[in-house]
Order: C-alpha cells, then structure tokens, then sequence
C-alpha cells in the first residue's frame, strides 16, 4: 500500500462556476452558514480571509466525527477558477504527513458548471486509509454551496 496518493472526482453544480468559485475565494468565512458539515472558521493568522497564506481554523464533520485543522490558500489562479490549499496541524496531521487539495470551477455550456476537486496526501503509515471521507465532505460541501448560492440568487430576484 502506498503512503502517498491523490483522489478526484468532479461533481455538476447549477450555478456559474465562477459563482461557486468566488464564494471559495472570496466567501469563505461563510461557509458555516451555507453547509451544516462546517462548524467553525476563523482567521488564525493575518488579516483577509482570501490572501495567500493567511491562515485558517476550521471545525468540521468528517466520517461522523468532529475534527479541527487549519488551511492556507497556496496558489490561487482566478483565470483558471482554481484553487490550491494546505490542511495542517489538528487532526489531520494524526493521519496525514502532508494534504492539499485543489478545487477548480469549469464553466458549462448552457449554464452551470463541473466542480473538480483533487486531492494529495502523504500517509502517516500504511495503516491509514484513503481519505475517502473528505472525498465525501467535499461533495456535501459543493452541494450545499450550489443550493446556497442558487437560493441567493433566486432572493436577489
């Protein structure tokens, strides 16, 4: 069994991609309030939600438990819609010596989008599973986001 590995799916969303993409880069401290599966977020260092490097503090629901990390956006590519980001220190490093995830927005003809998010991660030991759950996390998170972001819309109507 290997200790480094990466994982992606893509997932439809109905709103525009750069929507969806623009409330993770520019709307990330409302993320608690757009998914039941975010608990927490805070700004642990620096000043903007959305700059390279400032860091954050999350608590979330994953696998049906409740766990901590923080994050930093390492690379944000707004012509591409994507973005890179570190999880650290909590509980995600009792499992993984190094995860990143990239999530990136593509636009679809006729409206909506494709949500694309790549995982990468360096395991501990052999012993630690694939992180299948944030597999799952990212899913509900894309599909709370979309309704959250459609019913905006349909409010400001």
């Amino acid at each position: 069994m290997a200790l480094t590995g990466n994982l992606e799916f893509e997932i439809e969303i109905q709103s525009p991609a750069i929507e969806f993409f623009n409330f993770f880069t520019k709307q990330l401290y409302n993320l608690p309030n757009a998914t039941g599966s975010v608990h927490l977020g805070e700004i642990h260092e620096g000043h903007d939600w959305h700059a390279i490097g400032s860091v954050k503090h999350w608590s979330y629901t994953v696998d049906g438990k409740v766990v901590t990390c923080k994050e930093r956006f390492e690379e944000l590519d707004k012509e591409n819609k994507s973005v890179k980001v570190e999880l650290f220190e909590g509980d995600v490093k009792k499992e993984y010596k190094s995860f990143k995830f990239i999530l990136k927005a593509t636009e679809k003809e006729g409206g909506g989008g494709i949500a694309t998010w790549s995982f990468f991660y360096e395991k501990i030991h052999e012993g630690i599973p694939d992180p299948i759950g944030y597999l799952d996390l990212a899913a509900t998170m894309t599909k709370d986001v979309d309704a959250h972001l459609l019913l905006s819309a349909q409010k400001g109507k």
